[in-house]
């Protein structure tokens, strides 16, 4: 039985902290948090988990085999590296670390002690958007050609990373996993800070890939309504994934079709000339079961050490979407 102990009981703690909990392969019994008030809210609501403040008393306890790490982004580094090194399996919150260079360090650190890495890019785990990918692979859409994704909302502001960072980290996850980490050959951003200096609270990114695909993102704190919802274009079918719905994917049999061309020229102003056909077939909604992606998540983490398997998103993945986040960065900086 594999032992497992938090470190973190922020936002996005609490439901980790309730899926591992539940999860019958492990045993969860001890969190980590510096705030007082936190670590009451984990004692009242879980019975039987021990809390403390100390992170070191975790990572030096032999009794236990992984360590989750959900605490703010600039310390995923060196806590992950902290745990790996004490020979402890690891679950860590996007992003893995904010640089390459410590991916690399810890790549290299688990992979001389036989450990597992796995991050929590929990978009992956959701079956609307692996069916999606079912797609996409099987060539249902067509080809493909652009990608669109927005996820905003008003708030939660944050002062440690900004909305790229925060909330592009789901998209881009998302989008690599769909174009199976096909490297992007341009990335540029543009974003804005309005509330506090540095930290942009909006920002539109693009991405250009091979074979003339192109992706756009768009992310906001600073946004009327939620919006979580990409939109995918092929030539034969069109897609809409908007995670706030009942009904998550949504497929759309449009396009438009060129019928006949006079020679090589295309002279769309003349249509006897051109010949275009804009269809608008049947709207077809799946029915897609739902399971909770975190839960998905959270067993797939315990099988990848017990079976000593390779994380869906595990370095190499978590790797190339920072990669993807620092080029966007580097390309407003220029």
């Amino acid at each position: 039985m594999i032992n497992i102990a938090q470190l973190g009981c922020g936002y996005w703690g609490p439901n980790l902290i309730r899926n591992f909990y539940a999860n019958q392969d492990c045993t969860f019994e001890t969190v980590v948090e510096l705030d007082e008030l936190r670590r009451k809210f984990v004692e009242s609501n879980f019975p039987g988990i021990h809390t403390t403040d100390s992170a070191d008393s975790v990572i030096s306890d032999n009794s236990i085999d992984a360590v989750v790490i959900a605490t703010p982004a600039h310390t995923h580094f060196a806590l992950a590296k902290a745990a790996l090194n004490a020979g402890k399996h690891i679950f860590v919150e996007k992003p893995l670390a904010t640089s390459l260079k410590h991916i690399d360090e810890l790549d290299l650190i688990a992979c001389a002690n036989g450990l597992t890495v796995m991050v929590g890019h929990t978009f992956i785990y959701n079956e609307a958007v692996r069916y999606i990918k079912s797609m996409i692979d099987e060539g249902s859409i067509g080809e493909l050609r652009s990608i669109y994704c927005q996820r905003l909302n008003l708030g939660r502001v944050r002062s440690d990373i900004d909305a790229w960072w925060n909330f592009a980290p789901h998209d881009v996850s998302i989008i690599q996993y769909w174009l199976n980490h096909l490297e992007p050959e341009t990335v540029t951003r543009t974003g804005m800070d309005f509330i506090q200096s540095g930290i942009d609270d909006v920002v539109f990114a693009s991405l250009s890939y091979p074979n003339k695909v192109i992706a756009n993102i768009h992310v906001s704190w600073l946004d009327p309504a939620k919006v979580r919802k990409i939109v995918v274009v092929g030539s034969e079918k069109m897609v809409v994934y908007d995670d706030t719905a009942d009904n998550k994917v949504t497929i759309f049999d449009k396009g438009i079709d060129i019928k006949a061309a006079l020679g090589n020229k295309m002279d769309f102003d003349n249509p006897r000339a051109q010949d275009i056909s804009y269809r608008s077939g049947d709207i077809f909604i799946p029915k897609i079961p739902f399971r909770e992606p975190l839960k998905t998540e959270v067993a797939h983490f315990i099988e990848c050490i017990t079976s000593r398997i390779t994380p869906d998103t595990g370095i190499e993945h978590a790797r190339n979407v920072v990669s993807i986040l620092s080029r966007a960065d580097n390309s407003e900086n220029e």
